[in-house]
C-alpha cells in the first residue's frame, strides 16, 4: 500500500482500526464480485439494509420496496422508537443497532445501503459500506463538512459502486423543463439566481441547553454521537431538531439547499463557487442583538456566492440564498396576487432575455410573465424518469441492479458532491461569522469573519483569507471514529 493510500483517513485500513469492529485481515467479498457481472439475489432483486430506519429513512426503504424490484432484509438504527415502524413493516428483515456491527456479519447477504441518519454520520456509513463494494443511496446532504463531499465522490468511482443523493427533485419533469428552456435561449443567459427557504423550522440562534437529561433506554446516545464530540444528552435534540447543530446538522442549507440549488445547479453546470460573503440575522440576548451562539446556525442568512463561467454562461454566475423567511424583491413581471416560488421557498433565475422560476425540488417551472409559460413551446429534448421526482428511488434500485457505469441515475455523487461542496462553502461563511478574538485591551471581541467575501480554493478545498475559517472544512473525529 502507498504512503498516500495509508494516509487516507477514510481507507479500508483506517476504517477498521478507529471502528475495531471488523476482524483485522478478513477481506469479505461483494456478492457482485463473487457472481460476476450482471450478478443479482436469487430472487431477482436487489438485497437492501438500511442504516438509520427511522423518519425519513422508513419512507426511503419504503420507497425502494414500493419498486417491486427490492428487498429490505437488513434495518439498524441507534433508536429502537424510531425504527419501530420499520420493524413492523419489513418482519422478516434483521435488525441491528450499531452499522458497523451489521456490515461485519451480514455484508455478504446485501447488495446495497441506503442511509438516512443525522447529517455528522453520512461519510463514515457510506464510506464504509463502499468499501465493501455496496451500491449507496444517502440522504441529503451528501456530507456535513466539504472534505468528507470530496473524499465520497472520489471513492464512488474508485470502488465502481452505483450511487444516489436523496434530492428527488433531481429526477422530476420541471428541472428537465427548466434544461430545456434554458438550452433553447428563451431566456437568454443567466447571470444571476435568486434561493429561498422558509426553513429552519426548527431551534437555531441559540445556546446549548444546561440542564442534563436521561437518556431514553431505547436511544444508543454515544452510538447516535458516533463521529461528534461527546455532550450530555438534551431534551428536544432528537429525532428533528438536531438541523441547528453544528456538531450534527447543516442548518437550512444542508436541509432545503440541495433541493433548491440543484435546479440552478444542473440547468447552468454549475461546479464550485470562487468567493462567498454572508449576513446572518440577530439574535436578542438582553446585551446586544448579534449573539454569539457557535454551537448554533443562526435563525437567518443571506448568502452570496460567484461561480465562474461555464460552458452555459457568458460570464459569472452570482447565487444568491436566502433563509429564515427572508425572500428577495418580487420580479416586476410577476401579478401582484401570483405566487412567488411556492410561498416559501422557490428560485428565480435572471437571464438577459427573460426570467424562469420554480417551487421546491424544481417543481412547476413558470416562465415570467406567467402567461409565457404556455404560450413558450420548445422541444423536448431530455429523457423524463419514469413517476418523476416520484421515481427517484426505483431509478437507483434499476441501476444497481444493472451494474455500475449502465445506467444513468439523476444525482450520482459526481453530481451530488460537488453540489453538497457549494452549499457546505456557503456554511463555510456563515461560521466564519462566528470567528471572534479577544481584543488586548480587554474591551470586547473583534470578528475578522464578518464584512469580508471569503476567496475559495476548490482544488486544495481552502479559503486563502482567512485561515481559522479551514478549521471547518474538515472537523476531528472523536476516538474512535477519529482520524488519522
Amino acid at each position: 500500500m502507498s504512503e498516500k493510500e495509508i494516509s487516507k483517513p477514510f481507507s479500508r485500513r483506517n476504517f477498521i482500526r478507529n471502528t475495531a469492529v471488523v476482524a483485522g485481515g478478513i477481506s469479505i467479498i461483494p456478492r457482485h464480485v463473487l457472481g460476476g457481472p450482471g450478478f443479482l439475489a436469487p430472487s431477482d432483486k436487489l438485497i437492501v439494509a438500511g442504516i438509520g430506519v427511522g423518519g425519513k429513512g422508513e419512507s426511503d426503504i419504503a420507497n425502494f420496496a414500493k419498486s417491486g424490484k427490492a428487498e429490505i432484509a437488513f434495518l439498524c438504527d441507534v433508536d429502537d422508537r424510531r425504527a419501530a415502524n420499520s420493524v413492523k413493516r419489513f418482519p422478516k428483515a434483521k435488525y441491528y443497532k450499531d452499522w458497523r456491527e451489521m456490515l461485519e456479519k451480514e455484508s455478504k447477504h446485501f447488495d446495497a445501503v441506503s442511509v438516512s441518519t443525522p447529517d455528522h454520520t453520512h461519510a463514515v456509513a457510506t464510506m464504509a459500506a463502499m468499501e465493501l463494494g455496496k451500491h449507496v443511496y444517502v440522504q441529503k446532504p451528501l456530507t456535513h463538512d466539504i472534505y468528507e463531499a470530496r473524499q465520497l465522490t472520489e471513492a464512488a468511482n474508485k470502488y465502481k459502486v452505483v450511487t444516489q443523493m436523496g434530492n428527488q427533485g433531481s429526477s422530476g419533469d420541471g428541472v428537465r423543463q427548466l434544461r430545456e428552456w434554458y438550452d433553447a435561449d428563451v431566456i437568454g443567459k443567466v447571470h444571476t439566481v435568486w434561493v429561498w427557504t422558509d426553513r429552519p423550522v426548527w431551534p437555531q440562534g441559540i445556546p446549548w441547553p444546561t440542564t442534563k437529561s436521561q437518556v431514553p433506554k431505547e436511544l444508543d446516545w454515544d452510538l447516535w454521537l458516533g463521529t461528534a464530540p461527546y455532550k450530555d444528552f438534551v431534551d428536544g435534540l432528537v429525532p428533528f431538531n438536531w438541523r441547528g447543530w453544528w456538531d450534527y446538522g447543516t442548518g437550512a442549507l444542508g436541509d432545503m439547499g440541495c433541493h433548491l440549488v440543484e435546479p440552478p445547479y444542473r440547468v447552468l453546470d454549475l461546479k464550485y463557487p470562487k468567493d462567498v460573503q454572508c449576513s446572518v440575522g440577530s439574535v436578542y440576548t438582553g446585551e446586544f442583538t448579534r449573539g454569539y451562539f457557535p454551537d448554533s446556525c443562526p435563525p437567518s442568512s443571506h448568502v452570496t456566492m460567484t461561480f465562474p463561467k461555464t460552458g452555459k454562461t457568458d460570464g459569472d454566475v452570482i447565487l444568491h440564498w436566502m433563509d429564515g423567511g427572508i425572500q428577495p424583491t418580487r420580479p416586476e413581471e410577476l401579478g401582484p396576487n401570483e405566487t412567488f416560488g411556492d410561498g416559501g421557498n422557490g428560485a428565480l433565475f435572471i437571464g438577459t432575455k427573460g426570467k424562469m422560476m420554480c417551487s421546491t425540488y424544481g417543481a412547476n417551472p413558470r416562465l415570467l410573465p406567467i402567461s409565457r409559460t404556455d404560450q413558450v413551446k420548445v422541444a423536448q429534448t431530455l429523457e423524463r424518469v419514469p413517476g418523476g421526482a416520484g421515481g427517484h428511488y426505483a431509478q437507483w434500485v434499476e441501476a444497481a441492479i444493472a451494474g455500475y457505469g449502465n445506467m444513468e441515475v439523476s444525482s450520482p455523487f459526481d453530481i451530488a458532491g460537488p453540489l453538497t461542496e457549494a452549499l457546505l462553502i456557503a456554511n463555510l461563511a456563515i461560521r466564519g461569522t462566528d470567528i471572534r478574538h479577544e481584543r488586548k485591551n480587554g474591551k470586547g471581541f473583534d470578528y475578522p469573519g464578518r464584512n469580508i467575501e471569503m476567496l475559495w480554493d476548490a482544488d486544495n478545498m481552502r479559503v486563502t483569507n482567512l485561515e481559522e475559517a479551514n478549521a471547518f472544512v474538515k472537523r476531528e473525529y472523536r476516538a474512535p471514529w477519529k482520524q488519522k
